[in-house]
């Protein structure tokens, strides 16, 4: 059988696990790597120095490496399943790269952990992309949260998804006992005037925007009249209707 030319050089025999599409270590108990397949090879600079008998948490930030340290320790004393984790990776692109961490326990005849298998995914684009979507949503609470008016945002279907602190404030209810509930059944309206002399009902918030006077009743089941306003909410991508938001004050102090 004729060598390909990397083995004839070598005289090494090519390792099966060069073939895999992911990067691939194997580290000992103490967390040395002990095997890297060809693409754990090429993901790190050449400045790190030899990878084989290199702890793995090296190749983390400072910050990193006591959590990663800590987490192969508990693995190995414990022999319980690593979870899927995330860790930060110098790479040799020159910059530091989210990885999620797939691992699997090695063991001894006798059943004991004794290092461990690694398969490292770059998830660095979709990482940034769930921070920015997170500071979003934190940033669309934080506007919410200063809204005077009671604001309530429901499904399609008429579920609580979010309240602000003004609805907590008006009708005596948490957000946490709201939320995942039917809005007409959790805050019922006992009566309702409209601008066009037409009764309110869920279907008809969800096809247009409609404005209005409700009696409704609060968490003590006490009336409560308050102006309200409602909008349906229209997904830009679809075109369909995702929800209705509505915005609710004391009818006395509304203008």
């Amino acid at each position: 059988m004729k060598q390909s030319p990397e083995t004839a050089d070598t005289g090494e025999a090519s390792d099966p696990l060069d073939d895999l599409p992911v990067a691939y270590v194997e580290i000992d108990a103490n967390g040395n790597i002990t095997r890297a397949n060809r693409l754990t090879r090429a993901l790190h600079s050449s400045d790190v120095g030899e990878l084989i008998g290199m702890p793995i948490w090296q190749l983390m930030p400072i910050d990193e490496r006591e959590q990663s340290c800590a987490a192969m320790a508990s693995a190995m004393m414990t022999g319980e399943f690593p979870t899927v984790a995330q860790r930060t990776i110098y790479t040799s692109s020159g910059a530091f790269r989210v990885h999620e961490f797939h691992r699997n326990l090695i063991r001894d005849a006798e059943g004991q952990p004794v290092g461990m298998r690694v398969i490292t995914v770059d998830v660095t684009d979709a990482h940034k992309a769930r921070e920015l979507a997170e500071r979003n949503c934190r940033w669309l609470e934080s506007v919410l949260a200063s809204i005077g008016e009671a604001v309530i945002v429901t499904d399609a279907l008429g579920f609580i998804r979010t309240v602000n602190s003004a609805t907590e404030a008006l009708f005596g209810w948490k957000a946490a006992q709201l939320n995942g509930r039917s809005i007409e059944k959790v805050l019922p309206f006992l009566k309702f005037v409209s601008e066009s002399q037409a009764h309110l009902n869920f279907t008809m918030a969800l096809e247009k925007q409609i404005k209005g006077v409700a009696t409704m009743l609060d968490h003590e089941r006490r009336e409560v009249k308050v102006r309200i306003s409602t909008a349906p909410i229209v997904d830009k991508e679809t075109g369909f209707t995702a929800g209705v938001v509505t915005i609710m004050s004391p009818a006395e102090e509304a203008c």
